[in-house]
């Protein structure tokens, strides 16, 4: 459990106020938006393959769907506006705490399995609120880009709320 939270700050220590020399621009908010997605949904997919707890399994759904449904609102917004998303330090650190997490994950069976992935989505989720209100929002210059992020931060939030909710429940058992 120290591990993945140690992976989750790893993976988002870049994800805060001043990891920028300067804010991001559009363009690495769109690179930084589709790789957290992306991540999300990659871990969603192995937790739907292996987690043994239904509830987690409808969870991992969930992020699948709530995240690929994001991810396609991002995309279909920066081809609009023509904005091409740039990696950058944080898209890059993103991807690879994601990619470690899921290495992780996968040395784990059953119960485990489920309550290191829920904990991973509890850290998660935090992080990527935080970095909504104190980065992507403020940063963001198009309206419209800074009006999709506004947007889907009550998923997060609901996500977030869901996860903690999941977190207690297999700490009961």
């Amino acid at each position: 459990m120290k591990r993945t939270a140690m992976l989750v700050a790893a993976s988002l220590c870049l994800f805060v106020p001043g990891a920028f020399a300067q804010s991001p621009n559009d363009a690495q908010i769109a690179s930084i938006v589709v790789t957290a997605n992306q991540v999300d949904i990659d871990a969603g997919q192995l937790a739907q393959a292996t987690a043994t707890n239904a509830d987690v399994k409808k969870f991992a759904q969930l992020m699948i769907t709530d995240h690929t449904g994001v991810n396609k609102s991002a995309v279909a917004l920066v081809k609009k506006l023509n904005v091409t998303p740039e990696d950058n330090p944080t898209s890059e650190s993103l991807k690879k705490g994601g990619e470690e997490n899921v290495a992780n994950l996968k040395k784990l069976k059953g119960a485990e399995f489920d309550k290191a992935y829920i904990d991973h989505e509890v850290a998660y989720h935090q992080q990527v609120l935080d970095a909504l209100d104190k980065t992507l929002i403020p940063s963001a210059q198009n309206a419209e880009l800074k009006a999709l992020l506004v947007k889907v931060r009550p998923a997060f939030v609901a996500h977030l709320a869901h996860a903690k909710k999941l977190q207690a429940e297999l700490g009961k058992s």
